[in-house]
């Protein structure tokens, strides 16, 4: 795998590349300011491009932007986004372009870099994954739609689900089984009327379903 990372503080940028290299990630190219991003990632050979959301020259979204216009060019290009804390602007529109692929973390997730290496190879795979605190913050909206016909249990399930989580982990943190788990899972898929497809995989698919609500 061949990360771009765009990010403006040194240290942080310096301590990420250690952390990928040292996990057999290789550096496709870095960059420190958004002009230009785009085309500069693009031409690198990057699969994955790793975004500061606040990037120079004005500091506000130039990051994600880049996302945007990136997965914009090329639908479901692998993008995942750094966040010092949770902001969804853009989110959506992130999401609009291709199924899948998308990461959104905040930094701190960056010091677990088993979790956060694994976390890029699941997102430059084609599944996303979303901060937990970023999920937290979707728990208690309004649901509308399929979602709506998710069980409590069920839209629980689903939101472990949007943060990367295995089914073993998912019973953890839930108290249940496995079994149980799966039960939830097939049950989410049913009611969210997402059979079987051999271009996209449904767990994906459930996954977006939630972040768009």
């Amino acid at each position: 795998m061949r990360v771009f990372i765009a990010e403006d503080q040194m240290l942080v940028r310096r301590g990420i590349e250690q952390i990928l290299l040292a996990h057999g990630v290789s550096i496709a190219g870095t960059a420190r300011e958004a002009t230009g991003l785009e085309d500069v990632i693009l031409g690198s050979g990057a699969e994955l491009a790793l975004l500061d959301i606040r990037m120079p020259p004005t500091h506000t979204d130039e990051g994600i932007r880049a996302g945007v216009e990136l997965r914009r060019r090329y639908p479901g290009f692998p993008v995942v986004v750094l966040s010092q804390y949770v902001e969804q602007l853009y989110f959506d529109e992130l999401l609009a372009h291709g199924d899948g692929g998308v990461g959104y973390l905040l930094k701190d997730r960056v010091f677990d870099d088993v979790r956060f290496v694994a976390t890029l190879r699941a997102v430059a795979s084609g599944e996303t994954i979303v901060d937990p605190e970023v999920v937290a913050r979707l728990e208690n909206r309004p649901t509308s739609g399929p979602l709506a016909e998710l069980t409590p249990r069920e839209y629980a399930t689903l939101g472990h689900m949007a943060t990367g989580s295995s089914n073993a982990e998912i019973a953890e943190r839930m108290f249940i089984t496995e079994k149980a788990v799966a039960r939830h899972i097939n049950s989410i898929f049913a009611k969210l009327g997402l059979g079987e497809n051999a271009n996209s995989s449904r767990r994906v698919r459930a996954v977006l379903t939630y972040l768009r609500g």
